[in-house]
Protein backbone atom coordinates (compact mmCIF):
# COMPACT_ATOMS: atom_id res chain seq x y z
CA UNK A 1 0.00 0.00 0.00
CA UNK A 2 2.83 2.33 0.75
CA UNK A 3 4.15 2.05 -2.76
CA UNK A 4 0.78 3.06 -4.19
CA UNK A 5 0.60 6.11 -2.02
CA UNK A 6 4.08 7.30 -3.03
CA UNK A 7 3.82 10.54 -4.91
CA UNK A 8 5.38 10.79 -8.32
CA UNK A 9 7.86 13.57 -8.93
CA UNK A 10 5.88 14.76 -11.94
CA UNK A 11 2.34 13.36 -11.64
CA UNK A 12 0.95 15.41 -14.53
CA UNK A 13 3.50 15.13 -17.29
CA UNK A 14 2.29 16.01 -20.76
CA UNK A 15 3.41 13.06 -22.88
CA UNK A 16 2.87 15.17 -26.00
CA UNK A 17 5.11 17.98 -24.80
CA UNK A 18 7.54 18.55 -27.64
CA UNK A 19 10.36 19.88 -25.48
CA UNK A 20 10.14 16.92 -23.11
CA UNK A 21 10.07 14.47 -26.04
CA UNK A 22 13.11 16.12 -27.61
CA UNK A 23 15.02 16.12 -24.32
CA UNK A 24 14.09 12.47 -23.76
CA UNK A 25 15.48 11.53 -27.16
CA UNK A 26 18.69 13.53 -26.72
CA UNK A 27 19.32 11.76 -23.41
CA UNK A 28 18.37 8.32 -24.72
CA UNK A 29 20.83 5.57 -25.63
CA UNK A 30 21.01 4.59 -29.32
CA UNK A 31 20.12 1.02 -30.23
CA UNK A 32 23.21 -1.20 -30.54
CA UNK A 33 23.60 -4.70 -31.98
CA UNK A 34 26.25 -7.40 -31.94
CA UNK A 35 26.20 -10.31 -34.38
CA UNK A 36 27.69 -13.71 -33.51
CA UNK A 37 28.07 -16.88 -35.53
CA UNK A 38 30.44 -19.51 -36.84
CA UNK A 39 33.03 -18.60 -39.49
CA UNK A 40 31.30 -18.23 -42.86
CA UNK A 41 27.79 -18.03 -41.39
CA UNK A 42 27.18 -14.58 -42.89
CA UNK A 43 27.78 -12.35 -39.84
CA UNK A 44 29.41 -9.56 -41.82
CA UNK A 45 26.79 -9.55 -44.59
CA UNK A 46 23.89 -9.45 -42.12
CA UNK A 47 25.56 -6.79 -39.97
CA UNK A 48 26.23 -4.55 -42.98
CA UNK A 49 22.65 -4.82 -44.25
CA UNK A 50 21.24 -4.28 -40.77
CA UNK A 51 23.37 -1.16 -40.30
CA UNK A 52 22.12 0.24 -43.61
CA UNK A 53 18.47 -0.28 -42.71
CA UNK A 54 18.75 0.78 -39.08
CA UNK A 55 20.86 3.84 -39.99
CA UNK A 56 23.63 3.04 -37.52
CA UNK A 57 27.40 2.52 -37.76
CA UNK A 58 28.76 -0.78 -39.07
CA UNK A 59 31.86 -1.83 -37.11
CA UNK A 60 34.07 -4.69 -38.28
CA UNK A 61 37.84 -5.22 -38.30
CA UNK A 62 38.48 -4.77 -42.04
CA UNK A 63 35.99 -1.91 -42.27
CA UNK A 64 37.65 -0.07 -39.38
CA UNK A 65 41.13 -0.60 -40.83
CA UNK A 66 40.08 0.68 -44.25
CA UNK A 67 38.34 3.72 -42.74
CA UNK A 68 41.41 4.69 -40.69
CA UNK A 69 43.68 4.31 -43.72
CA UNK A 70 41.39 6.40 -45.92
CA UNK A 71 41.10 9.14 -43.30
CA UNK A 72 44.86 9.02 -42.61
CA UNK A 73 44.41 8.87 -38.86
CA UNK A 74 47.20 7.98 -36.47
CA UNK A 75 46.06 4.36 -36.51
CA UNK A 76 45.71 4.45 -40.29
CA UNK A 77 49.28 5.65 -40.76
CA UNK A 78 50.51 2.84 -38.50
CA UNK A 79 48.57 0.31 -40.55
CA UNK A 80 49.97 1.69 -43.79
CA UNK A 81 53.51 1.53 -42.45
CA UNK A 82 53.07 -2.11 -41.43
CA UNK A 83 51.51 -3.06 -44.77
CA UNK A 84 54.27 -1.32 -46.75
CA UNK A 85 56.81 -3.38 -44.81
CA UNK A 86 54.92 -6.56 -45.68
CA UNK A 87 53.89 -7.12 -42.07
CA UNK A 88 50.43 -7.97 -40.75
CA UNK A 89 48.42 -5.60 -38.57
CA UNK A 90 48.54 -6.76 -34.94
CA UNK A 91 45.44 -7.82 -33.05
CA UNK A 92 46.22 -5.20 -30.42
CA UNK A 93 46.08 -2.40 -32.99
CA UNK A 94 42.85 -3.74 -34.53
CA UNK A 95 41.20 -4.04 -31.10
CA UNK A 96 42.19 -0.48 -30.19
CA UNK A 97 40.68 0.82 -33.44
CA UNK A 98 37.43 -1.07 -32.85
CA UNK A 99 37.08 0.17 -29.27
CA UNK A 100 37.89 3.75 -30.30
CA UNK A 101 35.26 3.56 -33.04
CA UNK A 102 32.66 2.37 -30.53
CA UNK A 103 33.54 5.37 -28.33
CA UNK A 104 33.33 7.87 -31.24
CA UNK A 105 30.74 10.71 -31.35
CA UNK A 106 28.87 9.34 -34.36
CA UNK A 107 28.38 5.96 -32.66
CA UNK A 108 27.15 7.72 -29.50
CA UNK A 109 24.41 9.25 -31.68
CA UNK A 110 23.55 6.58 -34.25
CA UNK A 111 24.48 3.36 -32.42
CA UNK A 112 26.40 0.45 -33.94
CA UNK A 113 26.24 -3.04 -35.39
CA UNK A 114 29.36 -4.95 -34.29
CA UNK A 115 30.56 -8.02 -36.16
CA UNK A 116 33.64 -10.21 -35.84
CA UNK A 117 34.33 -9.30 -32.21
CA UNK A 118 35.26 -11.28 -30.19
CA UNK A 119 37.62 -12.82 -32.74
CA UNK A 120 39.08 -16.31 -32.89
CA UNK A 121 42.59 -14.92 -32.63
CA UNK A 122 43.85 -14.81 -29.05
CA UNK A 123 47.12 -13.14 -29.93
CA UNK A 124 46.31 -10.03 -27.88
CA UNK A 125 43.36 -11.00 -25.65
CA UNK A 126 41.61 -14.27 -24.92
CA UNK A 127 37.99 -14.72 -25.94
CA UNK A 128 36.88 -14.30 -22.32
CA UNK A 129 38.81 -11.03 -22.06
CA UNK A 130 37.23 -9.77 -25.29
CA UNK A 131 33.77 -10.60 -23.97
CA UNK A 132 34.60 -8.74 -20.75
CA UNK A 133 35.42 -5.71 -22.94
CA UNK A 134 31.97 -6.00 -24.50
CA UNK A 135 30.32 -6.19 -21.08
CA UNK A 136 32.17 -3.07 -19.90
CA UNK A 137 31.40 -0.89 -22.92
CA UNK A 138 29.74 2.45 -22.20
CA UNK A 139 27.36 1.66 -25.06
CA UNK A 140 26.47 -1.94 -24.32
CA UNK A 141 24.75 -3.96 -27.07
CA UNK A 142 20.97 -4.01 -26.73
CA UNK A 143 20.44 -6.98 -29.05
CA UNK A 144 22.53 -10.14 -29.40
CA UNK A 145 22.00 -11.83 -32.77
CA UNK A 146 23.25 -15.40 -33.05
CA UNK A 147 23.37 -17.04 -36.51
CA UNK A 148 23.08 -20.81 -36.23
CA UNK A 149 24.16 -23.14 -39.02
CA UNK A 150 25.30 -26.76 -39.26
CA UNK A 151 28.99 -27.54 -39.75
CA UNK A 152 28.31 -29.48 -42.96
CA UNK A 153 26.39 -26.61 -44.61
CA UNK A 154 29.09 -24.13 -43.59
CA UNK A 155 31.91 -26.29 -44.94
CA UNK A 156 30.08 -26.68 -48.24
CA UNK A 157 29.43 -22.95 -48.42
CA UNK A 158 32.99 -21.90 -47.54
CA UNK A 159 34.68 -24.44 -49.83
CA UNK A 160 32.41 -23.25 -52.66
CA UNK A 161 33.52 -19.63 -52.44
CA UNK A 162 35.68 -18.08 -55.15
CA UNK A 163 37.30 -14.64 -55.28
CA UNK A 164 37.97 -12.25 -58.14
CA UNK A 165 41.63 -11.23 -57.66
CA UNK A 166 41.25 -7.70 -59.09
CA UNK A 167 38.09 -6.54 -57.33
CA UNK A 168 38.28 -8.77 -54.25
CA UNK A 169 34.62 -9.71 -54.76
CA UNK A 170 33.70 -13.11 -53.32
CA UNK A 171 31.22 -15.28 -55.24
CA UNK A 172 29.23 -18.24 -53.94
CA UNK A 173 28.98 -21.55 -55.77
CA UNK A 174 25.54 -20.77 -57.18
CA UNK A 175 27.06 -17.70 -58.85
CA UNK A 176 30.04 -19.28 -60.60
CA UNK A 177 29.34 -23.01 -60.99
CA UNK A 178 28.36 -23.51 -64.68
CA UNK A 179 26.02 -26.38 -63.87
CA UNK A 180 24.03 -24.29 -61.40
CA UNK A 181 24.07 -21.08 -63.45
CA UNK A 182 22.89 -22.85 -66.60
CA UNK A 183 20.10 -24.45 -64.61
CA UNK A 184 19.01 -21.03 -63.34
CA UNK A 185 19.07 -19.58 -66.85
CA UNK A 186 16.88 -22.39 -68.15
CA UNK A 187 14.42 -21.92 -65.31
CA UNK A 188 14.28 -18.19 -66.00
CA UNK A 189 13.58 -18.80 -69.68
CA UNK A 190 10.79 -21.27 -68.88
CA UNK A 191 9.13 -19.02 -66.32
CA UNK A 192 9.56 -15.77 -68.26
CA UNK A 193 6.11 -15.92 -69.80
CA UNK A 194 4.38 -16.98 -66.60
CA UNK A 195 6.05 -14.59 -64.21
CA UNK A 196 4.68 -11.05 -64.07
CA UNK A 197 8.01 -9.51 -63.00
CA UNK A 198 9.68 -9.81 -66.39
CA UNK A 199 12.12 -6.93 -65.82
CA UNK A 200 13.53 -8.54 -62.70
CA UNK A 201 14.07 -11.83 -64.56
CA UNK A 202 15.86 -10.03 -67.39
CA UNK A 203 18.19 -8.40 -64.87
CA UNK A 204 18.89 -11.81 -63.29
CA UNK A 205 19.71 -13.28 -66.71
CA UNK A 206 22.02 -10.34 -67.48
CA UNK A 207 23.82 -10.87 -64.16
CA UNK A 208 24.39 -14.51 -65.01
CA UNK A 209 25.74 -13.56 -68.43
CA UNK A 210 28.11 -11.04 -66.84
CA UNK A 211 29.31 -13.72 -64.43
CA UNK A 212 30.24 -15.96 -67.36
CA UNK A 213 32.78 -13.34 -68.46
CA UNK A 214 34.75 -13.45 -65.17
CA UNK A 215 34.49 -17.17 -64.43
CA UNK A 216 37.97 -17.95 -65.71
CA UNK A 217 39.49 -15.29 -63.40
CA UNK A 218 38.07 -16.60 -60.12
CA UNK A 219 40.43 -18.29 -57.66
CA UNK A 220 39.97 -20.19 -54.41
CA UNK A 221 41.53 -18.64 -51.34
CA UNK A 222 43.60 -20.86 -49.02
CA UNK A 223 41.25 -20.25 -46.10
CA UNK A 224 38.37 -21.56 -48.22
CA UNK A 225 39.91 -25.01 -48.70
CA UNK A 226 37.72 -27.67 -47.11
CA UNK A 227 40.34 -28.81 -44.60
CA UNK A 228 41.04 -25.23 -43.51
CA UNK A 229 37.33 -24.50 -43.11
CA UNK A 230 36.92 -27.59 -40.93
CA UNK A 231 39.90 -26.51 -38.82
CA UNK A 232 38.42 -23.03 -38.25
CA UNK A 233 35.07 -24.50 -37.23
CA UNK A 234 36.81 -26.84 -34.80
CA UNK A 235 38.73 -23.92 -33.29
CA UNK A 236 35.47 -21.96 -32.95
CA UNK A 237 33.88 -24.80 -31.01
CA UNK A 238 36.90 -25.16 -28.73
CA UNK A 239 37.45 -21.56 -27.66
CA UNK A 240 34.37 -19.51 -28.64
CA UNK A 241 31.18 -21.49 -28.02
CA UNK A 242 31.17 -21.71 -24.22
CA UNK A 243 32.05 -18.03 -23.50
CA UNK A 244 29.40 -16.90 -25.99
CA UNK A 245 26.81 -19.23 -24.47
CA UNK A 246 27.53 -17.68 -21.05
CA UNK A 247 27.14 -14.19 -22.52
CA UNK A 248 23.84 -15.08 -24.19
CA UNK A 249 22.59 -16.75 -20.99
CA UNK A 250 23.05 -13.44 -19.16
CA UNK A 251 21.12 -11.54 -21.85
CA UNK A 252 17.41 -10.88 -21.46
CA UNK A 253 15.73 -13.50 -23.66
CA UNK A 254 13.52 -10.94 -25.41
CA UNK A 255 16.65 -9.20 -26.71
CA UNK A 256 18.37 -12.39 -27.88
CA UNK A 257 17.65 -13.27 -31.52
CA UNK A 258 18.70 -16.61 -33.00
CA UNK A 259 18.51 -17.02 -36.77
CA UNK A 260 18.77 -19.90 -39.22
CA UNK A 261 22.01 -19.35 -41.13
CA UNK A 262 21.04 -21.70 -43.95
CA UNK A 263 18.80 -18.98 -45.42
CA UNK A 264 19.83 -16.41 -48.00
CA UNK A 265 21.22 -13.11 -46.76
CA UNK A 266 18.05 -11.13 -47.58
CA UNK A 267 15.80 -13.75 -46.00
CA UNK A 268 18.05 -13.76 -42.94
CA UNK A 269 17.75 -9.98 -42.68
CA UNK A 270 13.98 -10.02 -43.00
CA UNK A 271 13.77 -12.77 -40.39
CA UNK A 272 15.85 -10.60 -38.09
CA UNK A 273 13.90 -7.38 -38.68
CA UNK A 274 10.47 -8.92 -38.33
CA UNK A 275 11.13 -11.04 -35.28
CA UNK A 276 8.78 -10.26 -32.42
CA UNK A 277 11.56 -8.91 -30.26
CA UNK A 278 12.90 -6.46 -32.79
CA UNK A 279 9.36 -5.33 -33.62
CA UNK A 280 8.99 -4.26 -30.03
CA UNK A 281 12.09 -2.04 -30.23
CA UNK A 282 11.04 -0.73 -33.63
CA UNK A 283 7.64 0.38 -32.36
CA UNK A 284 9.29 2.27 -29.50
CA UNK A 285 12.18 4.00 -31.18
CA UNK A 286 12.76 3.15 -34.82
CA UNK A 287 9.63 4.77 -36.26
CA UNK A 288 10.45 7.98 -34.42
CA UNK A 289 14.05 7.73 -35.57
CA UNK A 290 13.17 6.95 -39.17
CA UNK A 291 10.70 9.75 -39.76
CA UNK A 292 12.23 12.47 -37.62
CA UNK A 293 15.82 11.93 -36.62
CA UNK A 294 17.26 10.72 -39.91
CA UNK A 295 16.35 13.80 -41.91
CA UNK A 296 19.64 15.65 -41.69
CA UNK A 297 20.12 17.34 -45.06
CA UNK A 298 22.27 20.00 -46.70
CA UNK A 299 20.44 23.06 -48.01
CA UNK A 300 22.36 25.06 -50.62
CA UNK A 301 19.80 27.77 -51.37
CA UNK A 302 19.22 31.14 -49.80
CA UNK A 303 15.47 30.82 -49.43
CA UNK A 304 15.77 28.36 -46.59
CA UNK A 305 12.19 28.30 -45.33
CA UNK A 306 10.65 28.11 -48.79
CA UNK A 307 12.77 25.08 -49.67
CA UNK A 308 12.39 23.21 -46.40
CA UNK A 309 8.67 23.97 -46.04
CA UNK A 310 7.90 21.46 -48.77
CA UNK A 311 10.84 19.07 -48.31
CA UNK A 312 9.95 15.70 -46.80
CA UNK A 313 7.39 16.75 -44.19
CA UNK A 314 7.57 14.29 -41.30
CA UNK A 315 3.80 14.21 -40.85
CA UNK A 316 0.65 15.59 -42.42
CA UNK A 317 0.54 19.41 -42.19
CA UNK A 318 3.82 19.34 -40.25
CA UNK A 319 6.63 21.56 -41.54
CA UNK A 320 10.24 22.18 -40.67
CA UNK A 321 10.48 24.99 -38.13
CA UNK A 322 13.01 27.42 -36.78
CA UNK A 323 14.75 26.19 -33.64
CA UNK A 324 15.37 28.17 -30.46
CA UNK A 325 18.92 28.76 -31.72
CA UNK A 326 17.59 30.97 -34.51
CA UNK A 327 20.49 31.84 -36.81
CA UNK A 328 23.17 31.19 -34.17
CA UNK A 329 25.52 28.25 -34.74
CA UNK A 330 24.96 25.58 -32.03
CA UNK A 331 28.58 24.38 -32.16
CA UNK A 332 30.01 27.88 -31.72
CA UNK A 333 27.49 28.68 -28.98
CA UNK A 334 28.53 25.58 -27.06
CA UNK A 335 32.13 26.84 -27.17
CA UNK A 336 31.07 30.24 -25.80
CA UNK A 337 30.97 32.28 -29.02
CA UNK A 338 27.97 33.84 -30.75
CA UNK A 339 28.48 33.21 -34.47
CA UNK A 340 25.69 33.52 -37.01
CA UNK A 341 25.26 30.43 -39.18
CA UNK A 342 25.39 30.20 -42.94
CA UNK A 343 22.07 29.32 -44.67
CA UNK A 344 24.05 27.22 -47.14
CA UNK A 345 25.13 25.04 -44.19
CA UNK A 346 21.66 24.31 -42.84
CA UNK A 347 20.74 21.00 -41.21
CA UNK A 348 17.30 19.74 -40.26
CA UNK A 349 17.10 17.61 -37.13
CA UNK A 350 14.06 16.59 -35.06
CA UNK A 351 11.91 18.73 -37.34
CA UNK A 352 13.84 21.94 -36.69
CA UNK A 353 16.50 23.86 -38.59
CA UNK A 354 20.00 24.66 -37.41
CA UNK A 355 22.46 26.91 -39.22
CA UNK A 356 26.14 26.04 -38.90
CA UNK A 357 28.90 28.59 -39.24
CA UNK A 358 31.57 26.50 -41.01
CA UNK A 359 32.15 23.18 -42.73
CA UNK A 360 34.06 21.96 -39.69
CA UNK A 361 31.15 22.87 -37.40
CA UNK A 362 28.76 21.19 -39.83
CA UNK A 363 30.80 17.97 -39.81
CA UNK A 364 31.00 17.99 -36.01
CA UNK A 365 27.26 18.58 -35.66
CA UNK A 366 26.38 15.87 -38.18
CA UNK A 367 28.49 13.29 -36.32
CA UNK A 368 26.61 13.83 -33.07
CA UNK A 369 24.28 16.81 -32.51
CA UNK A 370 23.21 15.75 -29.01
CA UNK A 371 25.91 17.56 -26.95
CA UNK A 372 25.06 20.86 -28.65
CA UNK A 373 21.28 20.65 -28.10
CA UNK A 374 20.97 19.38 -24.54
CA UNK A 375 19.80 21.84 -21.85
CA UNK A 376 20.67 24.47 -20.77
CA UNK A 377 21.51 25.21 -24.42
CA UNK A 378 20.90 27.57 -26.08
CA UNK A 379 22.37 29.74 -23.38
CA UNK A 380 24.01 32.89 -24.81
CA UNK A 381 27.41 33.42 -23.18
CA UNK A 382 27.82 36.44 -20.94
CA UNK A 383 30.92 38.49 -21.75
CA UNK A 384 32.29 40.83 -19.12
CA UNK A 385 34.99 43.45 -19.64
CA UNK A 386 36.92 44.55 -16.52
CA UNK A 387 39.05 47.66 -16.85
CA UNK A 388 40.77 50.12 -14.57
CA UNK A 389 44.13 51.76 -13.81
CA UNK A 390 47.27 49.67 -13.26
CA UNK A 391 47.44 47.68 -10.01
CA UNK A 392 43.73 48.25 -9.35
CA UNK A 393 43.00 44.49 -9.09
CA UNK A 394 41.67 43.83 -12.59
CA UNK A 395 43.26 40.36 -12.83
CA UNK A 396 42.02 39.35 -9.36
CA UNK A 397 38.47 40.45 -10.15
CA UNK A 398 38.56 38.61 -13.49
CA UNK A 399 39.71 35.39 -11.84
CA UNK A 400 37.05 35.63 -9.14
CA UNK A 401 34.26 36.22 -11.67
CA UNK A 402 35.50 33.38 -13.87
CA UNK A 403 35.68 31.02 -10.90
CA UNK A 404 32.20 31.97 -9.72
CA UNK A 405 30.45 31.64 -13.08
CA UNK A 406 32.66 28.95 -14.68
CA UNK A 407 33.98 31.33 -17.30
CA UNK A 408 37.26 31.91 -19.06
CA UNK A 409 39.62 34.83 -18.51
Amino acid sequence: MASREEKQTEPFVDIFNEDEAEKSFLLSKPTCFIVFGKPGSGKKTLARKLAQIWKCIFIEALEVIQTNINEETEYGLKCQELLFKGQSISEELVTEMILKKIASPEVAHFGYVLSGFPSLSEEYMTVSQQIDKIKNLNLKPDFLINIKCSDYDLCQRISGQRQHPDSGQVYQRNQWDPNITEKHMKENDQNEEENEEEEQEEETTEDLLMMSEVLHQLVQRPEDFLENAEERLGLYKDIMVHPLEDLMAEQDSQYLIELDGSQKADDLLMDCLFSNYLKMAKNKSYVYKKYICSYCCFIKQGELFRVLSSYKPIAHRYRWRRSRWGRACPVALKEGDIVMGNPNLAVSFLGKMYLLSSLEALKTFMLNPRPYLLPPMPLPPCKVLVFGPPFSGRTTICNLIADKYKGKV
